[in-house]
């Protein structure tokens, strides 16, 4: 399969990007300076600078683009945005790293993580950023996508314990009552996605049981 992983000299992006080409996958990392993946090829070019023909031929395009200062969380949708208009009426699926935010908290659909008043003034920018990127892509009929949430408390430093629980929409704990995911764990249940999975128009979560 052929892969491109844009922003993959990010945290998630990294890792998801190593994670593909340990299985063989012929990956192409998308970055803005040298390549610090394990990916056998790269393309160095900003992401809002990237065109159809740049991405032509690619089986699976990853949006894997973050952003948390503000001069850079536009970044997050204005990707996310960019990338899919030039992937419409493709047979290219675009597989974008999502945020928590949105993920729903009642049975309505009508809350989200973000409305929580409890959540952190720190955390509102990049949750509306991936909130808005997730609305654009639901408002897409010509192109297939895949949005893939982490848990809302997403761990750059836990191991991978192989032990993943797929959910959907909605904002799910595990037995302990936790909604946490390491981004290891989080990198290989997106790889899985990415080869295996069949989440066209979706977008999905994981976290860890």
């Amino acid at each position: 399969m052929k892969i491109a992983v844009i922003g993959a000299n990010g945290r998630a992006g990294r890792l998801i990007a190593n994670a593909l080409a340990d299985r063989g996958q012929d990956v192409t990392a998308v970055v803005r300076e040298s390549n610090r993946t394990r990916a056998r090829f790269a393309l160095c070019k900003d992401a809002l600078e990237l065109t159809a023909r740049d991405l032509a031929g690619y089986d699976v395009v990853i949006d894997a683009l973050g952003g948390w200062a503000p001069e850079t969380m536009d970044t997050v949708w204005k990707g996310a945005q960019h990338l899919a208009s030039i992937l419409s009426a493709c047979s290219t699926r675009l597989l974008v790293v999502g945020g928590a935010g949105s993920l729903y908290t009642s049975a309505e659909r009508t809350q989200t993580v973000t409305d929580a008043p409890d959540l952190p003034e720190l955390f509102k920018p990049v949750a509306a950023a991936h909130d808005r990127a997730l609305k654009d892509l639901q408002n897409r009929t010509n192109l297939d996508w895949t949005c893939v949430s982490p848990a809302a408390d997403f761990q750059p430093d836990e191991p991978q314990t192989g032990n993943v629980i797929h959910a959907g929409e909605e904002f799910t704990v595990n037995k302990d009552g936790k909604s946490m995911i390491s981004y290891l764990d989080y990198a290989d249940a997106f790889v899985n996605e990415v080869l295996n999975g069949h989440h066209v128009r979706e977008r999905i979560s994981f976290l860890q049981s």
